[in-house]
């Protein structure tokens, strides 16, 4: 996500949101590492952790759903561990076909299948002293899952087609954004290989939860962006930054850095504001406000109340649908800014805090 060796020339208004650039072998602070980014608590308590598994060798299980970054921490687990100067090598067990995969992982010998032309040195093997990451473990095959399990178990492995035995000094730490418990008891997973994966958990949380990140993954993304494409754009503006905070992201942090992306092409220079977002993001703002039906007992009603009610409804429902920005709200309503502002005043509205 970031190259901590870049040396950022731009203005200094491009620097002012960034977070602090902290080491995560640093004794007390951990608000970056290696390129994950956060002073969220959550955040906070994920960089304690790695630090902490980073001085074993055990093995290491991320989880979390897809985009929020567990390939980041499993490099960061490497780089500060015993082994950080041994390759780190990364295999998707998902987008590899199951009949490759076991070549990949432990390569073969001439002639072990047809094509097999040459003999092939697979990934445990060139990763020796340092890490194999496993990413998606949970797409691998339950043949392929036995053979996973004798590498932890018993540190050792043959190649497709061969006699030898190999010795296999190497960390595993794997991801997947599944749950695997639940595939143990689909008997989809083998029950012994995840208790074997699930020496240290590590949980990353989806970016919903942590949006107050969101500013600090911004600044860098654009540095980034900025440095890759040559481009000037300085900043989001505050409107455009509350209406990130506002999307729940499901593509969590991969979206949005394919997001800041794509606005430094299309931008370029000067400020990011909420007219060159997306739809995706601003979908609401142009929404007719909803009118909340009311019925009349046989008791009445007290039309006064009523209507101080309904019209406090639709002043929370435009500002909730413009994110508090109230310019944007009053032009819904039809109203003057100033006099929405009064009616905010006077009603005490106040905006929900996730």
């Amino acid at each position: 996500m970031l190259d901590s060796a870049a040396r950022e020339t731009r203005p200094e208004s491009r620097r002012s949101n960034t977070a602090s650039h902290l080491k995560i072998h640093e004794p007390l602070n951990f608000e970056k590492t290696d390129g994950i980014i956060g002073k969220n608590p959550k955040m906070l308590q994920i960089f304690k952790l790695v630090k902490r598994v980073a001085r074993s060798d055990s093995t290491v299980i991320i989880t979390g759903e897809s985009g929020c970054g567990k390939g980041l921490i499993a490099k960061a687990i490497h780089r500060n561990s015993k082994r950080s100067d041994k390759p780190f090598i990364t295999i998707n067990c998902g987008a590899i076909p199951e009949n490759l995969l076991e070549s990949e992982l432990f390569g073969h010998v001439k002639g072990a299948f047809t094509g097999a032309t040459a003999s092939k040195t697979g990934k445990f093997e060139l990763a020796r002293g340092g890490t194999i990451f496993l990413d998606e473990i949970g797409d691998m095959s339950s043949s392929l899952q036995v053979k996973i399990l004798r590498v932890l178990e018993e540190k050792e492995f043959e190649q497709v087609g061969g006699i030898k035995t190999l010795s296999a000094d190497v960390r595993i730490v794997a991801a997947t954004h599944r749950n695997l418990q639940q595939l143990v008891e689909e008997k989809v997973f083998r029950q012994d290989l995840y208790y074997r994966l699930n020496v240290i958990p590590v949980k990353v949380p989806p970016l919903k939860d942590h949006k107050s990140d969101i500013p600090f993954l911004v600044a860098h993304f654009l540095k980034e962006f900025n440095r890759k494409c040559e481009a000037e754009v300085q900043n989001f503006s505050s409107e455009a930054t509350e209406l990130l905070k506002r999307h729940d992201w499901p593509g969590n942090v991969r979206e949005l850095k394919n997001i800041v992306e794509r606005l430094v092409v299309l931008k370029f220079e000067g400020v990011i504001e909420t007219d060159d977002l997306p739809e995706s993001l601003t979908g609401t703002l142009g929404k007719t406000v909803s009118t909340p039906s009311v019925e009349i007992s046989e008791e009445g009603i007290n039309l006064n109340t009523a209507v101080t009610e309904f019209e406090k409804r639709l002043i929370l429902e435009s500002l909730h649908q413009t994110n508090w920005i109230k310019n944007k709200a009053a032009k819904l309503l039809k109203l003057n800014r100033t006099t929405l502002v009064e009616k905010i005043k006077r009603y005490k509205l106040q905006p929900v805090t996730a």
